[in-house]
């Protein structure tokens, strides 16, 4: 019998402060019968755990989805809890036992349901250039029962929250970044245990976050405001049903925090002598505390939680102790990562210790932060002098691999430093590992920069003064970023931030959110991202509602791209990043070699197909003839500019002929030569690539598209400059900005931008998953609800699996050559699903499923031959394939 499990409310289990009025359920299928379909499913949604009374059935719907399942009939209410249960009907309409209960909370909905006030610390005490942290608190009573205490909370800047002494929540860098000025989530916590009879206290520490701290390179300050603000309420319901709500309002008090300084880039300064021991508890004393000041701001910008917060998702313990030729003394974390050290230490009153963040020793093996440019990445610690102290920051991250301790006493032992790690909370979904070791640390690269990255928004690099949402490097990476993570909340909540700082006319900022000003935005490749990354989302998740919320946004950054041409259906004007750092580059610039005008028609294109894609999906059949009619004009006009009447590219570049390929911009003779022309640049080039941030995501997907996956194969094993495995064999454990970061000789690239976690190159792990492994989704049935396993096996790898926990459940695959000419493929493929297989060059006798003949195999829908293997169809289940395979012609 079939189980229903891993129910979801909008990705997440059991979550709590949804505002969206409409909530999507997804589950799973647990079944042992190959090809399980579901024919029909029924919700019900009731007040209490034991489903006594309904609110909401959904009765019988017949329905094989099983993902985003909106309760558009169902009515809910603030602060409410919903508890639901599903079953479903397989095709022979056998039922299934009803699921587990899950359940869903709702926030406050609405920004009007708000009751409390921002208070802010009194300004006489902490003037606007004040870096100090200021503490808040308060006194309450719970005099009855209590049935269930949750806290609405949000600020200006960033907060950490206490109730009784004890920490609020598992979540940091509360309340993420967004455009403050049009959008503000707040979080929502369970506080019920954490509440006692009689007096009890509630307490606030904030920071400035990136709401007033130093951003970007030119030292902008107080970008969103200048001061830092709470906004709280605590709803308390009784066991009788009554209630109290304790609201942020004047009757709060305030006093300065052991936090001197605390910024995003530069660190934090923390004075362990100013501690104010149990400040959160109610038998503290505040009589010398200030009365906060009530601030007008407005709440019409408040939205509950979005994505998933930041919160510590694992430590790491230094592997070594170095003192450098310099005479520093530094541990080695063994690891670039993000988030902070942990230390302890025991030491006299007033000492004071400092650490200080680096990702690589330079080439004497001395500490080196020329890279970090203004960026400090210290913390600065002085001891209270009783007893055994241990300390971690409060509003800051650092972006490192190298520690270098100044002021600690001797000897020093890594024992007492733990490293810190820290990201958005994103369910990790995929793997991908293979029979050689470098390749599998080329995959642990990928990963490690996407943790680093993925902190609350999509960041260029964890670690110089910038960390900012660069549009083009999520674009490029998001597909492998997909792979490796559920990042459909993640993305959502940032393209939300995209829309709302997009500019009237339809331009997109370089960065989002957008500190870079109102000049810096709609590069090519870069705008895109409003366009590409949604679709990305739905084809990865099947997830229609994105394409809805982002529409307008998709729709208005092409036809901000349709106006900007000198010619209507060409975009050869304003500012490009080009193929950024591409490797042929003229001396000195940043920007490849190919052309920007091609680079902008491109994405032009590209991103009107996609458009025209969407506007399909949502059946907006006015804007699908409208813009299929534009795509065929900018074809046309790409093919008039840019390729000769004999049928060649008139740039000669590997990015021009990739974008070309890529996005469909050649047919017939010109696609030929194209291809021609991009293996000819990969021979003149011994197999290495010159390509930059535009082209390289797409490089080894068009080789492969091409038929020509051994010269793909042939540019991922390359050790030497530049390639993927040249950084591995010197030591990277993330990806770099440059392919060169760090010279043969031990030098650097620059000192100016040369980050060792930036993770755009990290985009080939698409097509590790996509080709080498074989796993994908079919467009037409986004989502993995039918699957593609096309394996790609190549010279230099005898075996190569990956995994994919997509929202239809596990997807496997994994090739193994065997020393009989013979191949093995095992698949997973989940129930309610079916899939499409490709058996790579498999002859057509003698393929067995499971060790017997396949014909005699259940859940084998279809097989023919094709030139490239056989093509199977087939449904759920695991399976086991053997064939036959040529055996390769020995030369002589």
């Amino acid at each position: 019998m079939a189980i229903v499990t891993k129910l979801r409310c909008e990705y997440l289990e059991n979550p709590i402060g949804l505002d969206n009025p409409h909530p999507r359920i997804s589950w799973q299928i647990q079944s042992g019968i190959r090809s399980w379909l579901q024919s029909a499913f029924q919700i019900q949604v009731s007040p209490s755990p034991d489903f006594s009374s309904l609110l909401w059935d959904s009765g019988k719907v017949q329905s094989n989805e099983s993902t985003h399942i909106a309760l558009t009939e169902l009515d809910v209410e603030a602060s409410r809890r919903y508890y639901y249960h599903i079953r479903v009907w397989d095709k022979q309409e056998l039922a299934s036992a009803w699921s587990e209960i899950a359940f869903w909370e709702t926030g406050l909905l609405e920004p009007g349901n708000w009751q409390a006030q921002w208070i802010s610390a009194p300004l006489q005490s902490f003037p606007v250039e004040s870096g100090q942290s200021p503490l808040l608190r308060r006194i309450f009573s719970v005099n009855a029962p209590v049935r269930s205490a949750r806290i609405y909370v949000t600020a200006l800047g960033l907060y950490e929250l206490n109730l009784n002494g004890i920490r609020v929540g598992e979540d940091y860098f509360t309340p993420g970044w967004t455009n403050y000025n049009k959008r503000l989530q707040y979080q929502t916590y369970d506080v019920t245990a954490l509440l006692s009879n009689g007096s009890n206290a509630i307490g606030a520490a904030l920071g400035n976050g990136w709401f007033k701290g130093n951003l970007a390179w030119e030292d902008k300050k107080n970008i969103y405001g200048e001061r830092t603000a709470l906004l709280l309420e605590l709803h308390v319901t009784y066991e009788d049903g009554s209630g109290d709500v304790i609201v942020s309002d004047n009757g709060w008090r305030a006093a300065k925090s052991p936090v001197l300084l605390s910024e995003i880039y530069h660190g934090e300064t923390y004075d362990a002598r100013l501690e104010k021991q149990g400040w959160s508890t109610a038998a503290y004393d505040d009589s010398q505390w200030e009365q906060v000041e009530v601030l007008e701001h407005t709440k019409a910008i408040l939205i509950a939680q979005e994505n998933e917060p930041v919160r510590k998702i694992g430590e790491l313990q230094p592997i070594a102790l170095l003192t450098t030729p310099a005479g520093e003394t530094v541990i080695d974390m063994g690891q670039n990562m993000v988030g902070w050290v942990r230390f302890t230490m025991n030491g006299a009153e007033g000492q004071e210790v400092s650490l200080q963040h680096a990702e690589v020793l330079d080439q004497e093996g001395n500490f080196y932060t020329e890279n970090l440019r203004n960026a400090k990445q210290a913390i600065h610690y002085i001891l209270n002098g009783q007893g055994s102290e241990t300390y971690e920051p409060h509003f800051t991250f650092q972006g490192f691999r190298y520690v270098k301790l100044t002021g600690f006493s001797e000897p020093v032992r890594l024992e007492d430093f733990t490293g810190v790690v820290l990201h958005s909370d994103m369910e990790v979904t995929g793997d991908f590992q293979c029979s050689d070791p470098l390749i599998n640390q080329l995959q642990h690269n990928i990963l490690w920069g996407q943790k680093g990255n993925f902190l609350d928004v999509p960041t260029d690099c964890p670690q110089r003064d910038e960390r900012l949402g660069w549009t083009g490097d999520a674009q490029m990476f998001i597909r492998t970023s997909a792979h490796l993570m559920n990042v459909a909340p993640f993305f959502g909540k940032w393209l939300k931030d995209l829309a709302s700082d997009q500019l009237e006319n339809g331009g997109v900022p370089f960065v989002i959110p957008n500190v870079l000003g109102d000049e810096a935005h709609s590069s090519a490749a870069w705008g895109d991202a409003a366009v590409i990354c949604p679709w990305v989302i739905y084809q990865c998740y099947g997830d229609k509602r994105i394409l809805e919320q982002q529409y307008e946004s998709m729709k208005a950054w092409v036809d901000y791209m349709h106006r900007q041409g000198e010619q209507e259906f060409l975009w050869n004007t304003g500012f490009h990043f080009g193929d950024w750092l591409g490797l042929d580059s003229k001396p000195g610039s940043y920007i490849g070699a190919t052309d920007r005008d091609l680079i902008a028609t491109a994405f032009f294109a590209y991103s009107t197909s996609l458009f025209v894609k969407t506007a399909a999906v949502l059946e907006k059949k006015e804007d699908i003839a409208f813009y299929s009619n534009l795509h065929d004009e900018i074809l046309k006009a790409f093919k008039h500019e840019f390729i000769t009447p004999s049928g060649r590219l008139s740039v000669p570049t590997q990015t021009a002929q990739v974008l070309a390929l890529m996005f469909g911009l050649v047919e017939g003779k010109a696609k030929e030569r194209a291809e021609k022309k991009l293996l000819e640049l990969m021979d003149e080039s011994k197999h290495h690539l010159t390509t930059g941030f535009v082209g390289t995501p797409y490089l080894n997907l068009v080789l492969s598209q091409i038929g020509s996956k051994d010269a793909a194969y042939k540019l991922l094993f390359q050790t030497d400059y530049p390639s993927w495995l040249y950084q591995v064999t010197k030591g990277a454990t993330t990806i770099w900005e440059h392919w060169d970061g760090i010279k043969e000789d031990g030098s650097f690239w620059s000192k100016d931008m040369n980050s060792f976690n930036h993770y755009a190159y990290g985009a080939i792990g698409d097509w590790l998953y996509r080709c080498v492994a074989g796993i994908d989704t079919d467009e037409a049935a986004p989502g993995y609800k039918h699957i593609l396993i096309k394996p790609q096996p190549g010279e230099g790898l005898t075996w190569a699996k990956a995994t994919l926990q997509t929202l239809h459940g596990l997807v496997a695959s994994e090739w193994r050559h065997r020393e009989d000419s013979t191949m093995e493929l095992h698949v997973t493929i989940p129930p309610n699903t079916t899939a499409s297989i490709l058996l790579p060059e498999a002859v057509e006798e003698g393929i067995l499923e499971n060790g017997k003949d396949i014909a005699l195999s259940d859940g084998i829908h279809s097989m023919s031959h094709i030139d490239s293997g056989a093509a199977l169809e087939i449904g759920s289940g695991d399976y086991v394939f053997t064939f036959s395979v040529p055996v390769p012609v020995q030369a002589g």
